[in-house]
């Protein structure tokens, strides 16, 4: 008589702690994989639109310290010497090199302090905090925070622009402030010469985002004086080709 085997059935028991261990693995994969999306696909475009908010914001500190303590100071008189000969005619334009740099000197500093107290939030310290509570809000500056931006801006349509959470936008002065005079000797009409004084100054910023930072370079070229020089245009123009050496203050 022939014997009949029974097969058994085996039983895979998945006990409570690996459910668990495998539930935490998959939301980790989610979370490192959500990330990276962000930290590559949606960090950069929010970045790009830091550093242009970082950059108008920085103009208006820079603009408004060039105004106090250059173009508003300056006599160009004083800061431009002509020199001609028996007959009147120009011979020679020179540059007040240690005038235009006393001023620089004073702009430049205004800026680094003014930059350091927003990002220390203190605003009440800024020599120009009216022209920037124009554009920007006071509690957010306040903060530390020049911006806030609508988290729907990630989806490039105007639609959901203003809708989603608000990411903060700070900045941080990390380099020097260096600072120098250039300028432009061009003819201007029949024997005249039409001479511009600019103030360059680059600071280093750092863009700071939730999770996400970057250092940039930010470079101005503001408009200071602007001198016509009548008659024979010199062949001789003094200093006006290496006015003023880069002035750099360190960052306290």
């Amino acid at each position: 008589m022939n014997r009949i085997h029974l097969k058994k059935k085996i039983k895979f028991k998945i006990r409570p702690l690996n459910i668990i261990a495998i539930f935490l693995l998959i939301i980790l994969m989610v979370m490192f994989l959500t990330f990276k999306y962000i930290k590559n696909r949606i960090m950069p475009s929010l970045f790009e639109y830091g550093s242009l908010e970082a950059q108008k914001f920085s103009s208006i500190i820079i603009n408004d310290a060039i105004d106090k303590y250059i173009t508003e100071q300056i006599d160009l008189e004083e800061l431009f010497a002509v020199g001609t000969d028996e007959t009147n005619e120009i011979k020679s334009v020179d540059f007040n090199t240690g005038l235009i740099n006393k001023y620089l000197t004073s702009a430049t500093k205004s800026i680094q302090k003014s930059l350091k107290y927003i990002e220390q939030g203190d605003i009440q310290k800024v020599e120009y905090k009216a022209d920037l509570l124009d554009s920007y809000d006071e509690k957010a500056l306040k903060n530390g925070v020049i911006y806030y931006l609508n988290s729907g801006f990630i989806f490039n349509n105007p639609i959901f622009a203003n809708f989603g959470a608000q990411i903060p936008i700070k900045i941080s002065l990390t380099g020097d402030v260096v600072s120098n005079i250039s300028t432009e000797v061009t003819n201007y009409g029949i024997n005249n010469a039409l001479i511009k004084v600019y103030a360059n100054i680059k600071i280093t910023e750092n863009i700071i985002l939730p999770f996400y930072d970057k250092e940039i370079e930010l470079e101005t070229k503001v408009p200071i004086a602007l001198k016509l020089i009548n008659g024979t245009v010199p062949n001789y123009y003094g200093n006006l080709n290496n006015v003023s050496p880069s002035l750099t203050l360190p960052n306290n």
